[in-house]
């Protein structure tokens, strides 16, 4: 064990072998790397093992709010007073149409996000007919988050030209029963391994500032690794008044980049993906986080917070150095 605080030869390692460090080698880097040390060590894995080229998504709250499960971060939970819109699954055009606006601004993929605990038959439906009219004028990949479908369900939102699944485990096993009791995480990784078995590729990350502890961060990652997890969403508590965690304080910027940093060590070759929550960053950081490992991001609004400039983003990915 002693040999992992020598970070150098981590990162020797993890270049030759392309695998990540174990979570018992990255609670101990933790333990004793400083932050500067960790950053540098995350910049080297990044350059030598994850994907140069920066992919971009855009999302749709394509049915928001009224959702019976009691995620205490969520304003969109029926179990909390907050102001997010309510409303059913927005019509097929209306979703076509935020599609193309993606794909016209330079948006590598588009993503139909609803809330509630899974849809219907009819609204899957819906959803294929939309994802066969985008297919039929342009080239965005399209991706889905809809909470608990069945493999049923996901083979024809995949055959309707859905590449991607996803499904966040949000949190640590150890502390998500601290966030959710409405669901269980299991319910989360087998949507992603039915996902999975329909061909699609899966998209699971979770949310940090939540009261964790960079110990159960390091663990969330190494669960992600677990179920082949190739594009991992890192979200950043924006507490919004009416939910339980209203008055979390927000997580410093070095904890941020911390997190960033033990990610690319764990998940060398995966797309780190900045999601919500990173519009209050300052530049400064962003840059750094896009250095020391994310190499993806969702860009414009997020569910129920603001998204961050398409434009300004673009120019950050090109000076941090990925192609777009």
């Amino acid at each position: 064990m002693d040999r992992f605080y020598d970070i150098d030869e981590a990162v020797s390692g993890i270049i030759s072998s392309g695998e990540g460090i174990t979570q018992e080698e990255a609670e101990a880097l933790a333990a004793g790397t400083g932050t500067e040390v960790l950053l540098h060590a995350s910049e080297k894995v990044t350059s030598a093992c994850a994907s140069h080229r920066f992919d971009t998504c855009s999302i749709i709250n394509a049915k928001s709010g009224r959702c019976p499960e009691d995620c205490r971060w969520c304003a969109q939970s029926a179990h909390y007073r907050t102001s997010a819109a309510g409303y059913p699954l927005k019509d097929r055009e209306e979703m076509t149409r935020a599609a193309l606006t993606s794909w016209s601004h330079g948006i590598g993929r588009f993503s139909f996000v609803t809330s509630g605990r899974k849809l219907n038959d009819e609204e899957v439906d819906s959803i294929c007919l939309a994802a066969r009219e985008i297919h039929a004028v342009c080239s965005i990949r399209l991706c889905m988050s809809s909470g608990f479908l069945t493999q049923e369900q996901l083979q024809r939102l995949k055959n309707a030209g859905i590449s991607r699944y996803h499904c966040n485990l949000e949190a640590a096993p150890s502390y998500f029963g601290e966030v959710c009791t409405t669901h269980s995480q299991k319910q989360k990784t087998d949507t992603l391994v039915a996902a999975g078995n329909v061909g699609m590729e899966i998209c699971s990350g979770g949310i940090i500032g939540m009261g964790e502890t960079e110990r159960q961060r390091i663990e969330l990652a190494c669960t992600l690794r677990s179920i082949g997890v190739s594009s991992v969403p890192i979200n950043i508590l924006c507490p919004i008044p009416g939910t339980p965690l209203a008055d979390r304080p927000l997580l410093g910027d070095e904890e941020i980049l911390r997190c960033v940093a033990l990610f690319r060590l764990i998940l060398p070759s995966a797309y780190l993906r900045f999601a919500g929550g990173v519009a209050r960053l300052p530049e400064d950081t962003v840059m750094r986080a896009y250095r020391a490992g994310i190499n993806s991001a969702i860009l414009g609004d997020m569910l129920t917070t603001a998204g961050t400039d398409i434009e300004v983003n673009f120019d950050r990915i090109r000076r941090a150095g990925y192609e777009l």
